[in-house]
């Protein structure tokens, strides 16, 4: 079981590598195309929530975050044992929790440097780091464990009809 903390600490130590090198090797600002236009790295900086909503409010989110964390603590030991695919996205979410947290802990912001383009649309994406990118996977995979959880369920019930 402890085994799932692993994918929560490689997510962060990535996470805080990536970012660190950013900070050190970036301007604020600064951007390298890597695939012109679609992706690239854009130093920049955020002091609120997703995409800059509440900026500022720096009590807030360390409260939600500790409680977040406490809640994915709490469901990964109580909810979630022998239900690998539930371990693992609890501790996605959790390594992504953690990865901002700790930004917004020892820097006050948070460090974005993906910089993602969609031509199809020409919708220029969020800038977003590697915590963003596991809270998104983690709540998705949430989402279909869930669903495939209440599927079972239904079709155990029929069973024992």
């Amino acid at each position: 079981m402890y085994i799932f903390y692993l994918v929560a600490i490689v997510i962060v130590a990535i996470d805080q590598w990536t970012k660190w090198l950013v900070v050190k090797n970036m301007e604020l600002g600064e951007k390298i195309v890597l695939v012109d236009p679609t992706f690239g790295l854009l130093s920049h900086r955020n002091r609120g929530a997703a995409w800059g909503m509440l900026e500022g409010q720096m009590w807030l989110f360390t409260i939600v975050t500790v409680i977040v964390i406490i809640g994915i603590l709490y469901y990964f030991h109580k909810e979630a044992k022998g239900k690998p695919l539930f371990q693992l996205s609890l501790m996605v979410l959790l390594g992504g929790a953690i990865g901002n947290f700790i930004d917004r802990l020892a820097r006050g912001e948070v460090v974005d440097f993906v910089d993602v383009l969609i031509p199809i649309i020409n919708y220029d994406f969020p800038i977003f780091n590697i915590a963003d990118a596991a809270l998104s996977i983690g709540v998705v995979m949430l989402i279909i464990v869930l669903i495939l959880e209440e599927k079972a369920e239904k079709a155990a019930k029929r069973k024992g009809e």
